[in-house]
């Protein structure tokens, strides 16, 4: 059997689409999948260019058993999104073998609108964004060609059609997105994978982990104030908070227990409002500026001050917040009591000898804390990104022999020189600073701001905050980590003067990006029920309610869609074959002096007759009919500009 359908035009649109659509995954799918799909594609285009004969069922089968296989044995499951994208993009393939009849073209076709969407699975940016809905130009080109087989139409003209089409289809998409009731919660659930491979911070700390986050460019949260913002030696940023060592990492307390009382706390003084919008991370807290006093309908705070939510953070996330930089911490439970002093058996040998001598010698808790600070700050200590490495017991080999390192090592040591004093003390790890984006007058936190402090409880006074990496670089703290770092590390990877025009401008291009990724997360990805309720009050419509926005929803689209039906009615007797109505433009002119052309009026006929009425326009008349007749029944595209050209010379 010859095989005579698709033909080569239909395929390549086909071929096109696929390759279009499955382009961004190869660089996330196993390299013999993507070989695959190649050598799938090519074999498909050799059977419509050679006329050959489609395989047998029995080898289709064979190589959907052995993509099955070959999935299971990479990824030791057939769901999720990584194995089920993999899984669709090799069927994909596998169907074009198959495919010879309409249907199965238009199903193939159908699949590519599908795998579009799972190429947001991995990225929602503008860039994907824009890269996609090219994807779908391409996909209803071809399935326009699909539909019209027959007709041959250039590739750009195509497109052109295509394009009319989208756009004309775009107030209704707009009309659906903004206005189409938005439930709380997302539709449907993303797969657990699908958000593999994001970095942030973690609830351990070892002596290497936040420096890895310093490296970091990627943004951890963006922070909106509704009015002053705080000075940057007051941002600091609540995460994780730490508990246990066993002399080389530190580890969190263990899961807590979900709970709407929230351990004492007392503020004072200014207080800051502000939206924060947080990038998934995977994990359960919510980094708030210290101290949070109101929280989310689906937060709570933890025993030791940590903002947490119920559910883990999958999706980008936005909360309003309260806090206050005065505040009085005062929960001590006993059982956080003997966690804030317990030091592991065997270790800190020279650190528990210097704290015994500060005891001492200065009796109180503030004195004690006060020379550890003055000790980082008059002994030899420096603040670095490459540290010597620390082996049996890092805590004494930093404070007394390598006196360098990053702030986890600072906070660490810190910590147990007062817990070997008698002083409860815990790490408390977050962000610190933040650049404000002067586009979109607001914060930017970067993973690079990751940072690990201390805090010590005092009778009478609470949990302080207490940052030992300010008394050895305290611009670290006072203006941020760029400015402690070396000339070598910066935004942007460059030892450049930071007030040269380039970099000023660089930096001009980067925040009126990051303002129109900004705007995009909040619009865009972030549009959901309160977002809606705030753009149909800014339109006029108060008081709006699920029933309401529903009313609305349906009105505007019965509008829309009657102001669509009126177009379409009105310009039904619109000529939209250029030939015609160059042709028609020509008879009207006629017209107007009373030479009519009769319905059953031959063009040949009717110059004839226009010919003996103005002898005078004899030649212009016959050039234009001679014209006309060819474009017409001749399909001599080639002098479509001479019609053009002659109808626009004709004036009587």
């Amino acid at each position: 059997m010859t095989i005579l359908y698709p033909h080569k035009t239909v395929l390549k649109w086909v071929l096109l689409a696929l390759f279009l659509v499955v382009l961004p995954h190869t660089l996330r799918l196993p390299t013999w999948i993507s070989a695959l799909f190649i050598m799938l594609c090519m074999w498909r285009y050799s059977i419509c260019h050679y006329q050959r004969r489609l395989p047998p069922t029995f080898i289709r089968v064979i190589l959907s058993l052995m993509v099955f296989a070959g999935i299971f044995a990479h990824y030791h499951t057939l769901f999720g999104r990584d194995a089920g994208v993999a899984l669709l993009v090799g069927l994909l393939g596998l169907k074009l073998l198959e495919m010879n009849h309409k249907r199965d073209a238009f199903l193939v076709i159908c699949l590519c609108y599908f795998l579009v969407v799972t190429n947001f699975l991995y990225s929602q940016s503008i860039l994907i964004a824009c890269y996609m809905g090219a994807v779908t130009w391409v996909i209803t080109s071809a399935l326009m060609q699909l539909s019209n087989e027959q007709l041959h139409f250039p590739i750009m003209r195509q497109f052109r059609t295509t394009g009319v089409l989208l756009l004309q289809a775009l107030p209704l998409m707009l009309l659906l997105f903004f206005l189409f009731p938005r439930l709380p919660g997302p539709f449907w659930s993303l797969p657990k994978d699908a958000n593999s491979g994001q970095s942030g911070l973690s609830d351990t700390m070892s002596f290497d982990n936040i420096k890895q986050l310093a490296l970091s460019d990627e943004i951890a949260f963006r922070v909106k104030f509704d009015g002053d913002i705080p000075p940057t030696q007051q941002r600091y940023w609540r995460g994780p908070v730490l508990w246990k060592t066993n002399g080389k990492n530190w580890s969190s307390a263990g899961q807590y227990r979900i709970t709407t009382q929230q351990p004492p706390l007392k503020t004072s003084g200014k207080s800051y409002s502000y939206t924060v919008t947080l990038e998934p991370h995977q994990k359960q807290w919510l980094l708030a500026l210290d101290m949070p006093k109101t929280l989310p309908a689906y937060a709570y705070m933890s025993p030791d001050y940590q903002l947490l939510s119920k559910q883990e953070i999958r999706t980008r996330t936005r909360y309003k917040l309260i806090s206050y930089p005065d505040y009085n911490a005062s929960g001590l439970s006993p059982v956080q009591r003997r966690l804030s002093l317990r030091l592991p058996q065997g270790k800190h040998h020279k650190a528990r000898l210097l704290a015994r001598k500060w005891w001492e010698e200065f009796k109180t808790p503030e004195a004690i804390v006060n020379q550890a600070l003055i000790h980082f700050n008059t002994q030899p200590f420096r603040y670095t990104l490459s540290p010597p490495p620390l082996f049996d017991d890092p805590v004494d080999e930093f404070l007394f022999t390598t006196q360098a390192g990053f702030c986890e090592h600072y906070a660490s040591a810190f910590t147990v020189l007062m817990r070997a004093a008698g002083i409860p003390a815990r790490v408390v790890t977050g962000y610190q600073g933040g650049e404000l984006n002067p586009v979109g007058d607001y914060l930017v936190v970067r993973q690079r701001d990751a940072h690990a402090w201390a805090e010590v409880w005092i009778a009478g006074k609470g949990w302080l905050r207490i940052d030992p990496t300010g008394a050895v670089s305290p611009e670290r703290v006072e203006q941020g980590i760029n400015t402690a770092l070396p000339n070598s590390i910066n935004t942007f990877g460059f030892n450049m003067n930071p007030e040269s025009t380039f970099v000023q401008s660089l930096r001009y291009i980067t925040n009126r990006w990051d303002a129109v990724n900004n705007f995009w997360n909040q619009w865009i990805l972030g549009y959901g029920p309160e977002q809606q309720k705030n753009l149909l009050h800014k339109l006029g419509f108060d008081s709006i309610n699920l029933q309401k926005i529903t009313q609305l929803f349906v009105i505007s689209v019965l509008l829309m869609l009657g102001i669509i039906g009126a177009w379409i009615l009105l310009h039904r007797q619109r000529i939209h074959d250029p030939v015609q109505r160059l042709y028609s433009t020509f008879c009207q002119r006629l017209a107007k002096i009373g030479i009519e052309r009769l319905p059953s009026e031959t063009p040949v006929h009717f110059a004839q007759r226009a010919v003996e009425s103005l002898p005078h326009l004899s030649k212009q008349i016959q050039t234009i009919t001679t014209l006309y007749t060819q474009l017409r029944y001749r399909d001599d595209k080639g002098t479509l500009r001479e019609l053009k050209q002659a109808v626009q010379r004709f004036h009587i």
